[in-house]
């Protein structure tokens, strides 16, 4: 069994505060507060002011309410929306397989998930996927509930989801790191343009992993296959930025991946159990990559990954890690944005956790959208998420709080009714 973690409150709770603390936030904004600075003790703002030079009074402005985000605002009314079970399901992406899209349909329509996840390999044409997904968008907004990510793993290379007409064939990340940014820029804007065609809205790319020089043969995840962009983390920077930008311009939402890196391990967090970085450590130029490519105005996602790193913590994978992904990532850091966990369905890495433990574990760690590429165990995590909720205050509102940031994400991305 494993061990229980306290629940901790992330920095983004100082960004978008639940929905309760920010409705209260937001009638106090209207309301003259009485200033305990006054002259005289009486805690009373003077009504006017004297001008010394006229001796006439002027009045005194009215304070201004801060202004409210307007995702934020979007968000939080979604958010009310939302029974407790609706609230947990937002924070699922379950896999559809792309030979079966039918499944999707039915998915769905049971269970108003945060996204699916378009699952294997395809040579379908992009609009004959959009056909399809644009059908489970559309039929979320015709019920008033917010329309689901649709994600994809389309990064180049031996890693692309769709190879049909209407998309391109894509060199891998090494061969585009080779180019100038510019040029991969105006990739990833061709790339996005195919996806949206797809009715693809979330693309698991770019990888933002460093595998250092001399080393990619040994790294099985990612530079055996040619997954990196550079060995240093200002080569990977810049061309990681410029897939952001392009697929931003698109209207496609990136996920840098997978935090705080797998270019300096050897197993496959897929594939193996137990895969280790006894390296990295909490202050390398690789790890701080992720701050700030999360921090570009596209605000992308962060992907964590499922290996465990001995030298910030020992004792867990990343992805259930609450010194991994709220004391680093977000408190260190800065990213108060999505965060999505690499898959916990599947991947040999987590296998030894149940099931239900997956879901809870990674919100509990500081996590927004739990990643399963498998559906079958999709019912598992969500009543695992609602249970745990209705048990525990501290983790509803720790729910509510991931809920809210996807949300806002979702309201960005023009997928709320």
């Amino acid at each position: 069994m494993a061990r229980a973690t306290p629940v901790r409150r992330s920095r983004v709770a100082s960004v978008l505060p639940p929905l309760a603390a920010l409705l209260v936030l937001l009638t106090l904004g209207g309301c003259s507060a009485p200033s305990s600075a006054q002259p005289g003790g009486g805690g009373e703002a003077p009504a006017a002011a004297t001008d010394a030079a006229t001796g006439t009074t002027k009045a005194s402005p009215s304070p201004s309410p801060s202004p409210v985000d307007p995702d934020v605002a979007a968000a939080e009314r979604a958010l009310a929306r939302l029974d407790a079970r609706a609230r947990a399901a937002q924070l699922l992406v379950v896999g559809v397989p792309l030979d079966d899209l039918a499944r999707g349909d039915a998915l769905l329509t049971e269970t108003p998930y945060g996204g699916v996840f378009l699952a294997g390999r395809s040579q379908a044409a992009a609009a004959d996927v959009g056909a399809v997904t644009t059908r489970w968008t559309d039929a979320a907004r015709q019920a008033g509930q917010p329309a689901p990510w649709v994600a994809a793993d389309q990064e180049g290379g031996a890693v692309q989801t769709f190879t049909g007409p209407g998309f391109a064939d894509l060199p891998t990340a090494r061969s585009q790191g080779q180019q100038d940014p510019a040029a991969v820029r105006e990739l990833a804007r061709g790339i996005g343009a195919s996806l949206r065609t797809a009715g693809v809205t979330l693309d698991l790319a770019p990888v933002a992993d460093v595998v250092p020089a001399g080393t990619a043969r040994s790294n099985e995840p990612i530079g055996r296959h040619g997954r990196q962009y550079g060995a240093t983390a200002a080569e990977v920077n810049d061309d990681a930025a410029a897939v952001i930008a392009g697929l931003g311009e698109a209207g496609v939402v990136a996920t840098v991946k997978h935090f705080p890196g797998l270019g300096r391990v050897t197993g496959n967090t897929d594939t193996s159990a137990d895969v280790r970085d006894t390296t990295t450590t909490a202050d390398d130029a690789d790890v701080a990559l992720f701050g700030e490519l999360a921090a570009l105005p596209q605000r992308p996602f962060v992907m964590t990954s499922s290996a465990v790193y001995e030298q910030i913590d020992p004792s867990a994978p990343a992805v259930f890690s609450p010194a991994v992904v709220t004391d680093l990532l977000r408190d260190r850091l800065g990213v108060d944005g999505v965060v999505i966990s690499d898959d916990l369905g599947r991947a040999k890495a987590v296998t030894a956790v149940p099931v239900a433990e997956r879901a809870t574990r990674f919100v509990e760690a500081g996590g927004t959208l739990v990643l399963t590429v498998d559906a079958a165990v999709a019912p598992t995590m969500l009543s695992a998420l609602t249970d745990r909720a209705a048990a525990d205050p501290a983790f509803a509102a720790r729910v509510d709080e991931a809920a809210l940031v996807a949300l806002v994400a979702k309201s960005r991305a023009g997928l709320l009714p």
